[in-house]
């Protein structure tokens, strides 16, 4: 009754019809946030997918030219994944092979599919097919036959090839050594650590709200476009940012998303593509992990 004189009740319904519109609008809130977040990881997924065919293709591409060609086809005797500890034991073990002979065992830097050098198909014959393949790649080989493989290397070094008594395998090419920089750049997320070796000593990252789809044509369309544009613009602008300030390290290794590697390119000594997704600190560790890892082929 007073509440009624007072004009109470009707302030309560008011109060409980803006909780209730509060609440509805929290609750759609959280679904555009699962929205676009699906959205995010449907894109990602389908740029996984997208590279994996485009190995594929490669793949069967260079099968079609063989057969086309009449050329006795060759494969590989293994394919192995390696990181770690694994992959030191591996580089050890071919360290410790010697020749009495000065030049008994071969190494050769092949940069990419259309420089293998002379050298490397007077060693192998029509195996040297299987290095075009491989690249880029660090090829060991002996003059009877007895070692053949080719290691990708993580950072690799300017193309050479040569005769020695021992491999030439260094250990920055293929592990993390040193202290330095290690960033994951994607449109929506960066990510940057610091390194000593293989054990991170800072980190750094965050992401960007970019929108993802746009169901309208027209002039909207356009907006949407050039907001997105500029919501990626932005953030690529905090990621350089991060990384024109990093010092006292002796190299800056920089991955991502193809599309968006050119942005930071001036502040990188290295770059790499990288389709590693999720929670920045998730992320670098999955990029960082992958780019570490050397396949190595048995030839």
């Amino acid at each position: 009754m007073i509440d009624d004189l007072l004009g109470r009740s009707e302030l309560k319904e008011r109060i409980a019809e803006l909780e209730e519109e509060k609440r509805h609008l929290e609750r759609r809130a959280e679904a555009e946030t699962e929205r676009r977040a699906d959205a995010v990881a449907d894109r990602q997924r389908a740029e996984e997918r997208v590279n994996r065919l485009e190995d594929r293709i490669v793949e069967l591409e260079d099968r079609i030219e063989r057969a086309e060609s009449g050329e006795a086809d060759v494969e590989f005797r293994r394919v192995s994944d390696l990181r770690g500890g694994r992959l030191r034991d591996v580089l050890g073990r071919l360290r410790s092979i010697r020749s009495d002979d000065p030049e008994g065992l071969f190494t050769a830097c092949v940069a990419d599919e259309d420089s293998v050098p002379s050298s490397v198909a007077d060693l192998l014959g029509d195996r040297s097919r299987l290095v075009r393949r491989a690249a880029p790649t660090i090829l060991v080989g002996d003059d009877l036959g007895l070692v053949s493989a080719a290691i990708s290397p993580a950072l690799p070094p300017e193309s050479f090839d040569g005769w020695d008594d021992r491999f030439r395998l260094h250990d920055e090419w293929f592990l993390p050594t040193g202290r330095f920089a290690f960033a994951l750049v994607r449109s929506d997320t960066f990510a940057l650590g610091i390194y000593e070796g293989d054990e991170r000593v800072s980190f750094e990252g965050f992401t960007a709200d970019v929108k993802e789809a746009h169901s309208k044509g027209g002039f909207s369309q356009g907006r949407f476009e050039r907001r997105r544009d500029g919501q990626i613009a932005d953030h690529l602008g905090d990621a350089e940012e991060a990384l024109s300030g990093v010092e006292g390290v002796d190299r800056t290794i920089v991955v991502g998303e193809r599309s968006v590697l050119g942005e930071v390119r001036e502040h990188a000594d290295h770059t790499d593509v990288s389709d590693a997704t999720g929670s920045p600190e998730a992320a670098l560790s999955d990029a960082f992990r992958d780019f570490w890892t050397a396949r190595i082929h048995a030839i």
